[in-house]
């Protein structure tokens, strides 16, 4: 699963797309050279699970990692077990604009896409 990252240095171990447009967005949001988005789960939502999104410069022990435009976004080794495999894109449309998880892990999602079950 992931490799556990010493002393801020961390390797690409994750199982998971991070596109051109999200990693763009996350550079354009970046206060801090060192922040990275961080991509979660949290219990709750109306399906059972819902997608936390935070720029962090934390590297957390088992961290899995995806790098993409020299920005990474990175998965604490609890919610990889439910992330493994997702496409993580940007979207602006009339609806608005967000970060659009897509999980092929999810048995079920709610209608706007923010939450789903195993």
């Amino acid at each position: 699963m992931a490799n556990i990252l010493s002393y801020g240095v961390g390797v690409d171990t994750a199982n998971v797309t991070f596109t051109d447009k999200a990693s763009t967005r996350v550079a354009q949001m970046k206060e801090n050279p060192n922040d990275n988005l961080r991509v979660y789960i949290v219990g709750g939502g109306c399906s059972g699970f819902s997608y936390g999104f935070i720029l962090d410069e934390k590297i957390i022990e088992g961290d899995s990692i995806q790098t993409k435009n020299g920005v990474q976004l990175r998965i604490d080794p609890m919610s990889y077990q439910y992330l493994e495999g997702i496409t993580i894109d940007y979207k602006e449309d009339l609806q608005g604009s967000r970060f659009q998880v897509s999980n092929p892990n999810a048995k079920s999602t709610c209608g706007c896409g923010s939450s789903f079950s195993i």
